[in-house]
């Protein structure tokens, strides 16, 4: 990935806004390569830290509603071909991983396009099936904004903690290190957010039983 190191080599936050909309589509590109790094130049008072998380987060959307229309409007034979081609098969996709972000989607409804930004494995493709589906377009930026901001928040912390202890040349190889205490993180904050929705859900349930 030349391109990529050629990119990080010039960082700004033009080059976090690009690399996170490709990121935000199925172009499998690691944001926690991307942010983090960044976020470590802002601690050091290079960039500024919001606009990192905002410029990073809004390129993540971008990219995310990009394989929203597209599945929206070309629909599940053509994305389901597309993932089985070499095309597909060059961007890591391939039928089970758009089955499997379906199933997900199915089985937790609109509020999977927030916590599936979350999830690894799910997190970059979550917006084909919810363009399958064709969920109301709103609901899907608010959600994708609010899950994209979050893991944008959780990268740019560890890179702002990582400029106090390693220096620049050892990034990388710190990011990856911490890589398993991320998902750790992610994975608990996930959690957390569909435990919130679940007992929103219930106390509506509950609530429209009672003026039954």
């Amino acid at each position: 990935m030349n391109w990529f190191s050629s990119l990080m080599g010039n960082l700004n936050y033009g080059t976090v806004f690009l690399l996170m909309y490709i990121e935000g589509t199925v172009i499998p590109v690691p944001s926690e390569l991307i942010v983090s790094p960044a976020a470590y130049h802002a601690a050091a008072g290079h960039l500024d830290m919001t606009l990192v998380i905002l410029v990073a987060t809004l390129g993540a959307v971008l990219g995310s509603a990009t394989n929203y229309v597209a599945a929206y409007y070309l629909g599940r034979p053509i994305v389901y071909k597309f993932a089985n081609s070499k095309w597909g098969h060059m961007c890591l996709l391939n039928q089970e991983k758009v089955e499997k972000s379906e199933k997900y989607f199915y089985d937790h409804g609109v509020i999977a396009t927030l916590t599936g930004r979350l999830l690894p494995g799910i997190r970059q493709i979550i917006s084909v099936p919810a363009g399958l589906a064709k969920m109301k377009f709103w609901k899907f930026i608010l959600y994708t904004t609010i899950g994209a901001g979050i893991w944008n928040c959780v990268l740019a912390a560890l890179g702002w903690y990582l400029h106090f202890i390693v220096p620049e040349e050892q990034l990388n190889e710190k990011i990856i290190e911490y890589n398993d205490h991320i998902k750790i993180v992610i994975l608990g904050i996930a959690a957390i957010v569909a435990l919130y929705f679940l007992i929103k859900y219930l106390y509506r349930k509950n609530k429209q039983k009672k003026t039954v």
